[in-house]
């Protein structure tokens, strides 16, 4: 993988609090634009993995 730029969730609404993601070095890279120095690094399959169980809505809970 090519380093990429940053790219904003599509979830996000015009303003700057919002999930950014990008890949740089084999790894996916994950920050909060608010909070811009702080990168959760992962693996492409630890991440595809992470986004199906959001998706499946096993973390809906936390949310209440």
């Amino acid at each position: 993988m090519n380093p990429s730029s940053w790219q904003k969730s599509s979830f996000s609404s015009a303003g700057d609090n919002c999930v950014e993601v990008r890949t740089v070095d084999n790894l996916v890279e994950l920050r909060e634009s608010d909070s811009g120095d702080v990168i959760v690094r992962t693996t492409p399959t630890k991440f595809a993995a992470f986004l199906q169980t959001l998706k499946a809505g096993e973390f809906d809970h936390l949310t209440t």
